[in-house]
């Protein structure tokens, strides 16, 4: 078999299959030329498929929109519960967890940094990100909250606004996710990762993030 015919994609495969190529082509394409410059005419074209199937899985570009954001929102809830539920980990654990899950490689790319962000930047879609995004951006937040309740009343640090300290943390993630974007040279997951840990450590007057 040739190289060329080799690598040709299937032609028929099962329609998950399908809709997960056109997500992915999705996210390739707005992070290239952002969302009003990707066109499904071109999200085929990523993809390797022809623009018939593309409508014939998504309807219109804003419904294949909607299913990309709804994706990298659920790609990233189950990596940051993954976690959060395990009887075994302490509350500091959990909450060294999510702060880990912020900065996976697999969620903190440049590509889908750059998606994150077109639906933050364009007015018209931001609704779509509020829509999909903001309850499971507030499930997390009272997860922190909750967590941070949890290591403060341990320790006996009864002064600690949990709330608060939950808000700045997400405040935190944003700004670490714009500075990976706009410069990445300079701004690494790595080190993200290891501010957000060392607020935390002050927070608590503890090693919370258990460095090595």
């Amino acid at each position: 078999m040739s190289p060329t015919k080799s690598s040709k994609k299937p032609r028929t495969a099962p329609p998950e299959v399908r809709r997960n190529q056109l997500i992915n082509a999705t996210i390739t394409c707005i992070a290239n030329k952002g969302i009003s410059g990707t066109t499904l005419s071109a999200i085929a074209k990523e993809a390797g498929l022809s623009l018939g199937l593309a409508n014939f899985h998504f309807k219109s570009k804003d419904a294949l929109l909607s299913e990309t954001l709804k994706h990298l929102a659920a790609e990233h809830r189950d990596l940051w519960q993954r976690d959060a539920k395990r009887e075994d980990l302490s509350d500091s654990d959990k909450l060294r967890s999510i702060v880990s899950a912020q900065f996976h490689s697999r969620i903190c790319s440049r590509k889908k940094l750059a998606v994150w962000f077109a639906f933050f930047g364009e007015a018209s879609h931001r609704k779509t990100y509020r829509s999909i995004s903001s309850q499971i951006d507030l499930e997390r937040q009272e997860l922190c909250a909750e967590l941070i309740q949890g290591i403060a009343a341990e320790d006996g640090h009864d002064e600690i606004d949990a709330e608060q300290i939950a808000l700045t943390l997400e405040g935190m993630f944003d700004g670490a996710w714009l500075n990976m974007l706009m410069y990445p040279a300079k701004f690494t997951r790595n080190q993200a990762e290891r501010q957000v840990l060392d607020y935390l450590d002050l927070v608590f007057a503890k090693n919370v993030s258990r460095r090595t």
